[in-house]
C-alpha cells in the first residue's frame, strides 16, 4: 500500500468576497477566485437573474493553489443574497480558523500497487488501485481522480497495465483542487513501487528508473497517448553527473556503515506531467486589446493572477509582439464584462491559453497596421521592434504610427481567442490524447536522519527542470523553488489531524506547520533545462506551475532510503513523513505507515 494524506492550501489571503448592488438590478462582485465565470454563474443562479446582470472582477489573489477554483463561489453567493436583501455592499471574509475548518483540502488517497518485473527491474505488468477520499460532495473529485490515474505511470512505460480509480464519498469537508490536481498522489505511488522493486532486486533505484523510462518503441501511455518528447533521459543523465549522484551514493553507504545514530539517504526522481485541462472544453481562452491614440496599450484576458506571474508574462508577450516597452502595456483586472466565459486559471495552463489569446489579438491589430502602411502595395510582414515599425523602406515611430492609424480610421482594438489543438479523450474507452504536451523535471535530494528521535534535516537539493524556451527565467525559477517547497510541506511537515468528534484540530498556524526558511537546505540549486517545446505553444515555452511540486517526492524517497536497514526490506513510510513517522519506520514496524493516524 501507499497511503497519502491531504494538505491545507494555506493561502495567505483567505476566502473573501465583496458584492455591491448595481443600478440595473444586478450585482458587481469583487472576489478572490481562480474562476470568475463560475462565480458569475452561481451568483446569477442564486439571485435568479441572467448572467449579464452579474459582473465578476478579480484584480489579484493572495495565493490560491487550487483552493479558490470552486470554493470561493459560496462566499460570493452568500454576500450577494445579503446585498440584494439590504441594498448595500456586503463583504464576507472568513477568519483563518473557519477557513481551514470549512474549506476542502488536497484529497487523501489510499493506493495499492502490484508489479511484475524481470531480474533487470524492467516492468512487465502493473496493477494500480487509487481510492480518493472526496468528502460529502463531488466538487472536482471526478477529474482529480482521472488525473491521478493519468499520472500513475509518471515517467515509466507500464506494459500490460491496469489502473483503477475510486471516488469515495465520506463524512468530511468536500475536498477540492490543489496544485497538481491528483497527479502527485498518483505519481508518489509508482515512485514508491520503483523503490520497492529496486530494494527487492538490490539494484540502485536510479538505474531501475532509467531502465523503465519512456523511449522510442516503448512510448505509449496506459491511456493511449504517445510520448514523443524523450528529453527526460538526457535530463536524468545530466543531473546524475551534475549532482555527483554516483559518488555520493557510495559515500553515503560508507557513512551509514560507520555511524551508529545518524543515517543519510539519497534519491533522484523524475517528473512527467501532462499539460492541459482533462476536461477538453476548458482548453480555451479569450483576450481583449485596445491601443489608445497616444500609443499606450490596454490588455485584458481571462486569466487570474495569484502570485504566479501570469500578468507579467502575458504583458511581456504583448509588448514583444508590438515591439514596445512593457511600460506601455497596462493589464487590467480580470472581469467577466471584458472577456466572457473564461476557464479557471488552473492545470498549469494560464500562460499557454491566455498568452496565445492575447497574441492572437495583437497579431490582428498588427495586420491592420501593416495594411495601412502598405497603402495598396503588396503587404509584407513588417517588423515591430524597439518602439519602431518598419515596412519596406518606411520606418515609423510607434506613437506616430498609432496616431496616424487613428486619424485614418484604422481599428485599434481586437478580441483574441485560442483553443488548444489536438486534444481529446474518450472516458468510455479510457483512451485518447488528453494532454497537449508534457513538462519534465528531475530532482536529487539528500537527508540526514537522527535514528534516536526520527528528526531529520534536508541537506542538499539539486533540480533540473524543463521550461521549454523560458518566457521569464526569474519567474520560472521562483515557481520551481516554491513548488518544490510546497511539495516538501505536503510530504513532511503538514499534518491534518481530527479529533474523535470529527473536528479538524490542526486548524491554525500554531498547529499546522508549513515549511519555513529553516527547512530550506543549505545547498538548493535549480537549473533551467531550456530546450524549445516541440509543440506550438507561445514562443515554444512550457508550463511551470504544477510540475515542480512533484520534485519533492525525491525527499520522501530519500527519507525512506535513510530508514532502510542493511539486509532488511524497504520500510513503509507515511505521508506526511513527520519525525514521529520516520521514527516508526526506523523501528521496522510493518504497520509503521498507519501508526498515529486519525480517521
Amino acid at each position: 500500500p501507499c497511503n497519502v494524506r491531504g494538505q491545507e492550501h494555506f493561502y495567505l489571503e483567505g476566502q473573501v468576497a465583496l458584492v455591491s448592488p448595481t443600478e440595473d438590478d444586478g450585482v458587481a462582485v469583487l472576489v478572490s477566485s481562480q474562476h470568475p465565470s463560475e462565480v458569475q454563474k452561481l451568483v446569477a443562479s442564486t439571485l435568479g437573474i441572467a448572467l449579464n446582470r452579474v459582473t465578476v472582477s478579480v484584480r489579484r489573489m493572495g495565493g490560491a493553489f487550487g483552493g479558490k477554483e470552486t470554493q470561493a463561489a459560496p462566499l460570493a453567493c452568500i454576500a450577494a443574497l445579503f446585498a440584494r436583501r439590504t441594498g448595500r455592499a456586503i463583504k464576507y471574509r472568513m477568519p483563518r480558523q473557519q477557513d481551514m475548518m470549512q474549506t476542502g483540502k488536497r484529497h487523501d488517497f489510499e493506493n495499492e500497487y502490484c508489479l511484475g518485473f524481470d531480474d533487470q527491474g524492467v516492468i512487465q505488468a502493473a496493477e494500480l488501485t487509487l481510492a480518493a477520499r472526496c468528502g460529502y460532495s463531488a466538487d472536482l473529485s471526478d477529474s482529480i481522480v482521472d488525473r491521478a490515474m493519468f499520472h500513475a505511470d509518471n515517467a515509466y512505460c507500464l506494459q500490460n497495465a491496469q489502473i483503477t480509480g475510486y471516488r469515495c464519498r465520506t463524512n468530511t469537508v468536500s475536498n477540492t483542487a490543489f496544485r497538481g490536481f491528483g497527479g502527485p498522489q498518483g505519481m508518489l505511488t509508482i515512485e514508491a513501487a520503483m523503490d520497492h522493486m529496486a530494494s527487492t532486486l538490490d539494484i540502485d533505484p536510479v538505474d531501475v528508473r532509467l531502465r523503465n523510462l519512456y523511449r522510442p518503441g516503448n512510448d505509449e501511455t496506459p491511456y493511449g497517448q504517445k510520448v514523443t518528447d524523450f528529453r527526460l533521459g538526457r535530463m536524468m543523465d545530466q543531473l546524475i553527473e551534475q549532482s555527483h549522484y554516483r559518488q555520493r551514493r557510495q559515500g553515503i553507504a560508507e557513512f551509514n556503515a560507520r555511524q551508529s545514530y545518524l543515517r543519510r539517504g539519497l534519491a533522484l526522481t523524475p517528473v512527467k506531467f501532462g499539460i492541459s485541462f482533462t476536461a477538453t472544453h476548458l482548453n480555451q481562452a479569450g483576450a481583449l486589446i485596445h491601443i489608445y491614440s497616444d500609443g499606450s496599450v490596454h490588455l485584458n484576458h481571462g486569466g487570474t493572477e495569484m502570485g504566479q506571474g501570469l500578468l507579467t508574462k502575458v504583458q511581456q508577450i504583448v509588448a514583444s509582439a508590438f515591439g514596445v516597452s512593457t511600460a506601455l502595456v497596462q493589464v487590467s483586472a480580470t472581469a467577466t464584462d471584458k472577456v466572457p466565459n473564461t476557464s479557471p486559471t488552473a492545470a498549469s495552463s494560464g500562460t499557454d491559453l491566455n498568452a496565445m489569446a492575447a497574441l492572437d489579438a495583437a497579431n490582428q491589430i498588427k495586420a491592420r497596421l501593416i495594411a495601412f502602411l502598405a497603402q495598396g502595395d503588396v503587404v509584407g510582414p513588417g517588423e515591430f521592434s524597439d518602439g519602431k515599425v518598419r515596412h519596406g523602406d518606411v520606418i515609423w515611430d510607434w506613437a506616430d504610427l498609432i496616431q496616424a492609424a487613428y486619424l485614418n480610421r484604422v481599428s485599434l482594438s481586437a478580441t483574441g481567442f485560442y483553443k488548444t489543438p489536438d486534444i481529446h479523450f474518450d472516458r468510455a474507452t479510457g483512451k485518447g490524447q488528453p494532454f497537449y504536451y508534457y513538462a519534465f523535471g528531475v530532482a536529487c535530494s539528500e537527508v540526514v536522519v537522527d535514528t534516536t528521535t526520527g528528526e531529520y534535516r534536508l541537506s542538499q537539493v539539486d533540480i533540473l527542470h524543463d521550461v521549454g524556451r523560458s518566457l521569464n527565467p526569474a519567474l520560472d525559477q521562483g515557481q520551481i523553488e516554491g513548488g518544490f517547497v510546497q511539495g516538501l510541506g505536503w510530504l513532511t511537515t503538514e499534518e491534518l489531524l481530527w479529533n474523535e468528534a470529527g473536528h479538524l484540530i490542526s486548524n491554525s498556524p500554531s498547529n499546522y506547520k508549513i515549511p519555513t526558511a529553516f527547512d530550506i537546505p543549505d545547498h538548493f540549486k535549480v537549473t533551467l533545462f531550456q530546450e524549445d517545446n516541440p509543440e506550438a505553444t507561445v514562443f515554444h515555452s512550457k508550463a511551470v506551475g504544477e510540475p515542480p511540486l512533484m520534485l519533492a517526492i525525491s525527499v520522501w524517497c530519500a527519507l525512506r532510503d535513510a530508514c532502510r536497514r542493511p539486509m532488511q526490506p524497504l520500510p513503509d513510510l507515511a505521508v506526511p513523513a513527520t519525525p514521529e513517522q520516520v521514527y516508526w519506520a526506523l523501528s521496522g514496524r510493518k504497520d509503521a505507515a498507519d501508526l498515529g493516524r486519525g480517521p
